[in-house]
């Protein structure tokens, strides 16, 4: 008897794990629920894109249920269940009840008698506020999030929004990525999380941050936050840009925040590179501690920015390239504009360094050019490093000082390789 009790488990198991979503809505059906996909895969599908990934919702039946009809699913999650199929997210319908400060403290409440209105009502915001039947396809929108969606316009579901902070970079990430304007009583609800964004963890703002740089136009990510005014919790090193003058000769844009913005947006042009993204953004940080005495000037920004840099990156959390890519770039991106203006030596000294960087000339030069092409109408061709940096690395190398020098190694082999790249770049870059 046993023996065909495993048998059945073992073949209804076997079935779940290829089941269809039109099977499982069935089965959930059959036991008197309803299965819907919700949030951001009906948003990505109304607006066009392709919606790879399928969250669940379950109405109408108990985790225990679910539990009993899919004997074989993984679950996840500590304060709610969430279940597996076959690499699908399955979750009960919920309320959340806030229980202290932070992104973590909820009392969290499932049952048969929460309806999917009232699984929608926690949600973030609108456009995140949808859901489908699976089987019948109707569509819930209780919050006009469709409407928004053909507005572009990112609005707070409820007032449910302000009892998570995380939902602040979430909502300035989603301007960023789908160029939505935020409305004006959820920039004031994100204000009022301000004291509690502290509270986060930096992998979870890291995560919202990293996600926003991938947009076509990061910097709207930070100027939602800077409507807020909540920019200088996590990004201070930001948010003190802001007002840094310059000189008007040659950023007549305006400050360093500005021209930041600019610049990063000018890259994200550029590149899909996110190191290098990141070094464009913060190239300047430098001027974020330039006494006002010293404005327009920021004398030596370059090199006092490197500590800002390690700072920020700390604090951000980013991986260990982006922070040595940023702090190249902060060192470098002043001698990288002048490259014309040098004299051999030093440029030869500029290239090698450079090239030995984990940002490399392609990178510099990306960020070299956004800097400088951003705002001023000026010749390409005048700031190219790389062009001239890469033939001289590739044509005066060791193979070059061996066969002309019968050198192998050793101090004198490192002088001769130098002093032929110096001679070189006196001929070429006349």
């Amino acid at each position: 008897m046993r023996f065909l009790e495993n048998k059945n488990k073992e073949r209804k198991s076997n079935q779940s794990k290829n089941m269809k979503e039109k099977e499982i809505a069935e089965e959930i059906k059959k036991a008197g629920g309803e299965l819907y996909i919700v949030g951001g895969a009906i948003r990505d599908r109304i607006i066009g894109k392709e919606d790879n990934d399928k969250d669940y919702c379950v109405v109408g039946i108990t985790a225990e249920k679910f539990k009993q009809l899919f004997p074989e699913s993984y679950i996840r999650g500590k304060s709610f269940e969430v279940f597996d199929i076959d690499g699908k997210e399955f979750a009960m319908a919920r309320t959340e009840t806030k229980t202290g400060i932070g992104h973590k403290e909820f009392k969290v409440k499932t049952g048969k008698a929460i309806t999917i209105e009232k699984d929608l009502a926690r949600r973030d915001i609108t456009i995140n506020s949808i859901a489908q039947n699976v089987l019948t396809q109707e569509i819930i929108d209780p919050f006009n999030g469709i409407e928004d969606i053909k507005n572009k316009v990112i609005r707070a579901t409820t007032l449910c929004f302000k009892e998570d902070p995380l939902r602040v970079y979430r909502v300035a990430r989603f301007a960023a990525t789908l160029k939505f304007e935020v409305e004006e009583n959820t920039i004031k609800l994100m204000n009022k999380l301000k004291s509690e964004l502290s509270s986060l963890s930096k992998e979870r703002v890291f995560v919202e941050f990293s996600k926003a740089l991938k947009s076509k136009k990061p910097s709207i990510f930070f100027n939602v936050l800077k409507q807020a005014d909540v920019l200088e919790v996590h990004f201070k090193e930001i948010y003190d840009l802001i007002g840094a003058l310059q000189p008007e000769k040659f950023h007549p844009e305006g400050d360093a925040y500005i021209h930041t913005m600019m610049v990063l947006d000018y890259t994200a042009k550029q590149t899909k590179e996110l190191q290098i993204r990141y070094s464009a953004l913060v190239h300047d940080l430098g001027k974020g501690i330039t006494p006002k005495e010293e404005y327009p000037h920021h004398y030596n920004h370059e090199i006092n920015g490197v500590e800002v840099v390690r700072k920020f990156s700390n604090r951000i959390g980013v991986p260990t390239i982006w922070e040595k890519c940023g702090k190249t770039s902060c060192r470098e991106h002043m001698r990288g504009g002048i490259f014309y203006k040098m004299k051999p030596a030093k440029k030869v000294d500029f290239i090698e360094r450079v090239s030995k960087s984990q940002l490399g000339l392609e990178g510099l030069q990306i960020v070299v050019n956004s800097d400088k092409l951003s705002s001023r109408n000026i010749d390409e061709g005048s700031i190219d490093f790389k062009s001239i940096g890469k033939k001289c690395l590739n044509q005066i190398n060791g193979k070059y000082i061996q066969d002309k020098f019968k050198i192998n190694q050793g101090i004198e082999f490192g002088n001769k390789l130098r002093e032929e790249r110096i001679k070189w770049m006196k001929e070429h870059t006349k």
